[in-house]
C-alpha cells in the first residue's frame, strides 16, 4: 500500500505543479492596465481572451491544491497511525 500512496502522492504533486506552471504562463501576459481609446481595441480582446482562459484554469488549480492538500494530509496521517501501531 506504501508503494501506491507514494505514487498517487506524486503523481498529484506533478500535475499540480504542472497546472500552476501552466496558470502562472498565462498570467505573464496579462497586464494591469485600463484602455480606454478605441485604437487599442486589439490589445483589450487581448487582455480578454487571457483573463478568460485564467479563470478556465483557476478552478481546476484549486481542485489540485485541495485534492494534493488531503493526500498529503493522509500520508502524514498513515505514519503517525504506523507509529502509535508500533508501541
Amino acid at each position: 500500500m506504501v508503494p501506491v500512496m507514494w505514487t498517487v502522492w506524486g503523481a498529484l504533486v506533478v500535475i499540480s505543479a504542472a497546472v500552476w506552471i501552466y496558470r502562472s504562463r498565462l498570467e505573464r501576459d496579462e497586464e494591469d492596465q485600463i484602455f480606454i481609446d478605441d485604437a487599442f481595441s486589439h490589445e483589450r480582446a487581448a487582455q480578454a481572451a487571457i483573463v478568460t482562459k485564467v479563470n478556465k484554469v483557476q478552478p481546476v488549480f484549486r481542485a489540485m491544491v485541495t485534492v494534493t492538500a488531503v493526500a498529503t494530509v493522509f500520508v502524514i496521517g498513515y505514519y503517525i497511525y504506523d507509529i502509535f501501531h508500533q508501541f
